[in-house]
């Protein structure tokens, strides 16, 4: 069961979700201001979650967060501070979920990877980010 945290300057920059984590029930691992949460649910054959409509709620989004599914593949993460300084790498593999939170990111397809990206949007073109 493995949920990993990679954090520089006590910030939070990932939440690695391995592909053998388990736990029974609902789980989050996000603080509630993160802009994406990340949860699990374990539920057994028969659970029912009540039929519902999510309302519609303004919220403000400044910091873009994104989650990949590695759904096959290894994929190596490096991750750098705001000033741009490499500050650890991580290597994802089939079944692992990240959370990218904070700071800044770049990968490199170790095998031939595929990789499912979930983030909020509107995409804001090359406006969402800064390339180094």
């Amino acid at each position: 069961m493995s949920l990993e945290t990679f954090k520089h300057n006590s910030e939070i920059y990932a939440l690695i979700l391995r592909s053998d984590f388990d736990t029974e029930g609902i789980q989050f691992f996000t603080p509630g201001n993160f802009s994406q949460q990340l949860g699990y649910m374990k539920r057994p054959s028969g659970y029912q979650i009540a039929p519902h409509i999510h309302l519609d709620v303004e919220r403000s989004v400044v910091k873009t967060q994104e989650v990949l599914f590695i759904k096959s593949g290894k994929v190596l993460v490096n991750f750098y501070d705001y000033e741009k300084h490499h500050v650890g790498k991580v290597i994802l593999e089939s079944g692992d979920i990240v959370l990218l939170a904070g700071g800044g990111h770049g990968f490199e397809m170790l095998e031939e990877s595929i990789i499912v990206e979930v983030k909020q949007g509107p995409y804001c073109g090359e406006a969402d980010k800064m390339r180094f």
